[in-house]
């Protein structure tokens, strides 16, 4: 069992999945520190200088002992923005390697030539020789 673990692991299929999620983490964690840092931001500022995820709507407001119970669409309208991002960014990076990677039609290669041996000459020499008494 360990060593068949060991080739699936060592395959290259599965080494190109580990990097690819290890790089679209990292790459989720700068898309959502532009979102957050950036574009929210400025499109508070755009909006009337109000906080986008700040906006939510109180279903109940906090007590003495109860907590706010609210719907926060500003933070869903943040992570769905940063989903889109993502996954446009995703969709532009499949698309060029596509392009990049157009099938290629095999090509047929020509079979080696067969080497025949000292007795397979000899043979095709008596065998041309008998065709040759026949044809007289």
């Amino acid at each position: 069992m360990l060593r068949e673990f060991k080739e699936f692991a060592s395959r290259g299929n599965v080494v190109d999945l580990a990097v690819g999620v290890i790089i679209g983490g990292a790459f989720g964690k700068i898309v959502t520190s532009l979102v957050n840092d950036l574009v929210m931001p400025f499109l508070g500022l755009l909006l009337g200088r109000i906080d986008l995820t700040a906006l939510k709507l109180v279903l109940r407001p906090a007590g003495d002992t109860t907590a706010e119970l609210a719907i926060t669409y500003g933070v869903f309208l943040q992570n769905t923005l940063d989903f889109l991002i993502i996954s446009f960014s995703i969709f532009i990076l499949l698309r060029f390697l596509n392009k990049f990677h157009k099938k290629k039609e095999p090509v047929e290669e020509a079979p080696p030539p067969h080497k025949t041996s000292k007795e397979e000459q000899l043979l095709m020499e008596i065998r041309d020789l008998l065709k040759g008494r026949q044809e007289n």
